[in-house]
């Protein structure tokens, strides 16, 4: 089972990477980018039967530190 995990910053986090790459598009010739966030996306093959549960704890515990982040999870297999 494969499952998506977006892990981004939590509104009101100062965004330092997100910051360079707004300059680096401006300073491109792009205008019109109000803001820019990075996040991250880690990719998980599980055991079929894996609970939500369990993806969930190993967020929480692991994958996104959860002081400054939020994250969210997907599973592409269902979306289908």
């Amino acid at each position: 089972m494969k499952v998506r995990i977006h892990v981004s910053l939590k509104p009101g986090v100062l965004d330092p990477q997100g910051r360079a790459v707004h300059h680096a598009l401006e300073s491109l010739g792009f205008s019109g980018v109000q803001d820019v966030r990075i996040g991250r996306l880690i990719e998980l093959d599980l055991a079929d039967g894996t609970s939500d549960e369990a993806i969930d704890e190993m967020c929480r515990k692991l994958l996104a530190n959860m002081v400054i982040e939020n994250y969210r999870i997907e599973k592409p297999e269902l979306a289908a």
